[in-house]
């Protein structure tokens, strides 16, 4: 870590120099593309490991289970990280209080993009048998701990600078980042199965997506480094109040906001993997269907879902963020009764599914971080949206996965929309006992 810290400090230099050379300064257009770049790196690392452990991971780390409980075991180490992250929050905060939000930016996403690539070097169960679960357990740890770090409060501050009649469409900025990971990260695993054999791509070929991970975190630090490092935003930071309380302390006095603020987006984020990761374990186990023809699939559900989003920026600002929260969430209610059964109906049902699918997580995600600062007093706005996006991640995507495939293979698919429909009255429900939160959000 000291090594980390002490490297921190010209890479900081750096992003300064820049911004000294720059007449202008950073502007606001800055921040959102330092935002999305972030994002995109975040959910990549997030993606390939999403990924593989439906392709890769039950077959060389888990070869002596059969494929469907190989997979659930994958799942259950895909959840660790989700587990892991609110102690990330923690950490990394004491560390952005006493060494500043540069130095936590620059330990948290080495931290991220090192236990994404050291996934690149795992062994599998062949060579050092259950040290290789046990290994996988421990990166993908690391990966929550490095995401809890990487909070560096720009959303917030996006919103927060936002004028009033434009803060749906600044709160759905950051979340282009979700899917546009998706589609490099679907990309290359769909470029890899389909350049080369199945044998070559157990062997070595999954392992290329994970080393991209570490260039794409570079990029996105020194393009979070290049603003959070400037006087003028750090002054921002400072004015707006979002700087770094202690935990326990905003647990204690902001209990009922972080439950609330976790419980209204939950409908979009437990949808979130229920398209992306639960449909491709589910055709990869259940079906015939070529693999790399759904990735592409995935891709273009996600490209969609980048429209969607961008939708939701306009479609809050006219009727309000709670509003249009509570229309998808009773969207993704009626979604969870019907769609996926479609997973069984081939490739014109597969495309219906995600395709649907990733519009409803377009616009009801791209309003979801909208859910999470505006419920705070300042004094507790920095700390406490981080805590609440922890907690709204862990309780509605951290065991999707997991949870929607142990019930579809044991009662079919239709009880894998029981997960998401729990989500939905999750969100319904905050949204109408919060009156304060309702008031904030529109």
């Amino acid at each position: 870590m000291a090594q980390s810290i002490a490297s921190s400090a010209p890479l900081e230099r750096d992003a300064r120099a820049v911004n000294t050379r720059d007449e202008h300064g950073v502007n606001p257009g800055e921040i959102a593309i330092g935002v999305i770049i972030g994002r995109t790196s975040e959910f990549f690392d997030f993606f390939v490991y999403a990924i593989a452990s439906v392709l890769v991971f039950p077959q060389i780390v888990f070869p002596q289970l059969d494929r469907v409980s190989g997979t659930l075991w994958s799942f259950g180490l895909f959840s660790l990280a989700f587990i892991a992250r609110p102690i990330g929050t923690q950490v990394f905060m004491r560390i952005d209080r006493e060494l500043g939000r540069g130095t936590k930016l620059t330990i948290a996403l080495f931290l991220l993009g090192t236990s994404t690539v050291a996934m690149a070097f795992l062994p599998g169960y062949a060579s050092v048998g259950i040290f290789s679960p046990l290994l996988l357990a421990l990166f993908r740890v690391g990966q929550g701990l490095a995401l809890g770090g990487a909070w560096d409060g720009l959303a917030s501050l996006l919103a927060l600078n936002a004028p009033d009649k434009k803060r749906g469409w600044w709160a759905m900025v950051p979340q282009i980042g979700a899917p546009l990971g998706l589609i490099v990260a679907a990309g290359l695993f769909a470029f890899a199965l389909g350049t080369l054999s199945p044998e070559d791509f157990l062997s070595w070929g999954w392992r290329y997506p994970f080393f991209v991970a570490f260039a794409l975190n570079v990029v996105a630090l020194f393009a979070r480094l290049r603003i959070v490092v400037t006087p003028e935003y750090t002054d921002m930071f400072k004015t707006r109040e979002l700087t770094p309380s202690r935990v326990t302390v905003t647990l204690k006095a902001q209990w009922r906001n972080i439950i609330i603020g976790a419980f209204a987006p939950l409908a979009s984020f437990a949808l979130f993997h229920m398209v992306t990761v639960f449909p491709l374990s589910w055709v990869a186990l259940n079906t015939s269907e070529n693999i790399t023809r759904f990735l592409l699939i995935e891709m273009f559900g996600a490209t969609v879902c980048v429209g969607a989003i961008v939708a939701s920026g306009l479609l809050a600002d006219r009727i309000g963020r709670r509003s249009l929260l509570g229309y998808t969430a009773a969207a993704i209610a009626v979604f969870s009764g019907f769609a996926p059964q479609l997973l069984d109906a081939g490739y014109v049902g597969e495309a219906v599914f995600m395709i649907s699918g990733f519009i409803l997580l377009g616009l009801s995600f791209g309003q979801s971080s909208g859910a999470v600062t505006s419920n705070f007093p300042k004094r507790a706005r920095y700390t406490g949206a981080a805590l609440t996006s922890d907690l709204a991640w862990l309780f509605g995507a951290g065991f999707a996965p997991l949870a929607a495939l142990v019930l579809a293979e044991e009662f079919g698919l239709v009880a894998a929309g029981t997960y998401l429909l729990s989500g939905a009255v999750g969100t319904l429900v905050a949204l109408g006992l919060n009156k304060e939160l309702a008031r904030r959000l529109d």
